[in-house]
């Protein structure tokens, strides 16, 4: 009782223009991420909230100031999760409402963490920590299963191309722990200028070194490049086909020749590699029933010697109960179940061999409805009416290895192909590379959510991957964005929303490994650990007090 007395003190004392700092925050770091053509507002976006942060003592006020910061923040830049069109799916729409109110909750993790340190450090040493705190909670998020870490900072960077290059060394999460210690400074140096009416010089040295080395190499990175000696040419087909409507069925066969036609448009520009997008056809191509559409893909691929890399569902049958994996679906006979993927599929020219991919990062309750492997009741609740909300995780990582069209080279071309939100985890992203994918291509469907800001920070991720392993990223797009991306995270050439168009352009086949990619979690995990020891700090004392009390 006396405990939640002090409480409703702490919330008395909290004055709502104190709470518009964090506001003022949000909206510094809302307009941060693209498709705003702002990314230097990151650099000191967080001083309104780390003026009030440190001026609250009780953890429920600093995680109040810190909610209301997120929520703001998250309306900012995630608004455009539920689709809100006409159309949308009902369960569409409820998920993105939850995230908006949900998602910050998670925010409280760095601003509690924070907390605790402050009880054995001075407020200046707590806020030197908040960084790692804030990436270690960056870090954790991308291993639930509610995951959606779309608001990591580094992100945010994707336009100011001169900074981020440092990313082949420090990743995403190293971007983060920049922006952060850049705003720390600036707040200090803020702050002491309040109270001397002085600049120290200590502190806009350290403002300058944080700027000034990321840029430096940044600069010598896109001048010293060089372009590719090995390249293949490519071709993206961006259908632009309703994804709502095309779920319907009978309309298979409209759908792939439209596919054709566009593909002979790249063809015709030369293109040899074909990249469809995500769930191309709204069938599961591989599953007996239709083969003749089967048929036509590979006699187009012979006809024309290209390879076809397509987004396409997939689906395994199991037969008698003893055989039954353990996240197989039952059918309506007892003896048969199956299993169903979001995947890729490679069609090679004069082979009959398909070799697949089964997406495994899922989008949460979007594709895969969280813990319903312990609950599984939660799975009928909730399902998308377009029947693509129960797909099974994949089960490895698959790097496709493609012959060389080019008859006057023996060897293969080694490919990553991400679906949709897989290539928002870096360190996922980094492992296709570390197992030898020379190229990347993301196939994906951001139609769901119309002409909002989704598809244009989906696509501006590509930028950040593309730096971090210096590797060429491919997007093949239903409604847009298609693109290719060069490993300076330039975007070379690229289709508009919601048009019917193609991308044809050379891709550079790449083997160097960046540190990054080599050890993409070397600044998460330290984050992780720094932070865990701060968490154990302070139970420990709170048990040695407890014992005390007992004694």
């Amino acid at each position: 009782m006396k405990l939640f007395k002090n409480y409703r003190k702490d919330l008395n004392k909290i004055s709502v223009g104190n709470i518009w700092l964090g506001v003022l925050s949000a909206v510094l770091l809302g307009f941060s991420y693209p498709p705003i053509p702002f990314p230097f507002f990151i650099f000191f976006a967080f001083i309104p909230y780390l003026i009030e942060l440190e001026k609250r003592e009780s953890l429920i006020s600093i995680n109040k100031l810190t909610y209301v910061f997120a929520f703001f923040l998250n309306v900012i830049t995630l608004y455009w999760v539920g689709s809100w069109d006409k159309q949308a799916d009902f369960f569409l729409m409820l998920s993105g409402g939850i995230l908006l109110f949900f998602n910050p909750l998670l925010f409280l993790i760095p601003s509690t963490v924070y907390y605790f340190a402050k009880k054995f450090f001075s407020k200046k040493t707590a806020l030197l920590l908040f960084p790692l705190f804030w990436v270690a909670y960056e870090y954790a998020y991308t291993l639930t299963e509610f995951r959606f870490p779309w608001l990591t900072l580094g992100n945010s960077l994707a336009y100011f191309t001169s900074f981020i290059q440092m990313a082949d060394i420090v990743g995403v999460y190293g971007l983060s722990l920049s922006v952060l210690y850049i705003n720390i400074v600036l707040y200090f140096l803020f702050k002491e200028y309040q109270i001397k009416k002085t600049f120290n010089k200590k502190l806009i040295i350290i403002t300058a070194v944080l700027i000034v080395v990321p840029l430096i190499y940044g600069f010598y990175k896109i001048s010293s490049h060089k372009e590719p000696i090995k390249t293949i040419k490519v071709g993206l087909i961006q259908p632009n086909l309703n994804p709502w409507d095309k779920w319907e069925a009978g309309s298979t066969q409209t759908q792939l020749s439209l596919y054709f036609d566009l593909s002979q448009k790249a063809i015709n520009k030369g293109a040899e590699y074909l990249f469809f997008p995500e769930t191309a056809l709204p069938v599961y191509l591989l599953d007996g029933q239709h083969y003749r559409f089967v048929s036509q893909i590979h006699r187009f691929c012979d006809s024309n010697n290209v390879t076809i890399l397509t987004g396409m569902p997939n689906i395994f049958y199991h037969y008698g109960k003893s055989n039954f994996p353990k996240n197989s679906k039952l059918t309506l006979n007892p003896d048969i179940s199956y299993t169903s993927y979001n995947s890729v599929l490679l069609f090679k020219p004069f082979d009959r061999r398909i070799d697949y991919y089964g997406k495994i990062m899922l989008v949460p309750f979007g594709e895969k409805v969280p813990l319903v492997e312990y609950i599984p009741f939660l799975g009928d609740l909730i399902k998308w009416e377009v029947g693509i909300s129960s797909w099974n995780v994949g089960n490895d990582t698959v790097v496709f290895k493609v012959p060389n069209l080019d008859k006057t080279k023996n060897d293969t071309i080694k490919i990553a192909s991400i679906i949709c939100i897989e290539s928002i985890y870096p360190d996922f992203v980094a492992s296709f590379v570390k197992k030898g994918a020379q190229m990347i291509s993301v196939v994906t469907n951001d139609s769901w959510y119309g002409n909002s800001s989704g598809p244009y920070q989906h696509q501006a991720m590509g930028a950040i991957r593309a730096v971090e392993n210096r590797r060429f990223v491919l997007r093949a797009a239903n409604g847009g964005i298609s693109c290719i991306i060069n490993p300076l995270g330039e975007t070379v050439v690229k289709t508009k929303m919601f048009t019917k168009n193609i991308v044809t352009g050379k891709v550079g086949i790449l083997n160097e490994m960046t540190f990054y990619t080599k050890f993409h979690n070397l600044i998460p995990v330290f984050a992780v650990f720094v932070t865990l020891i701060i968490i154990a700090l302070f139970f420990l004392n709170k048990l040695k007090k407890l014992l005390r009390i007992k004694d």
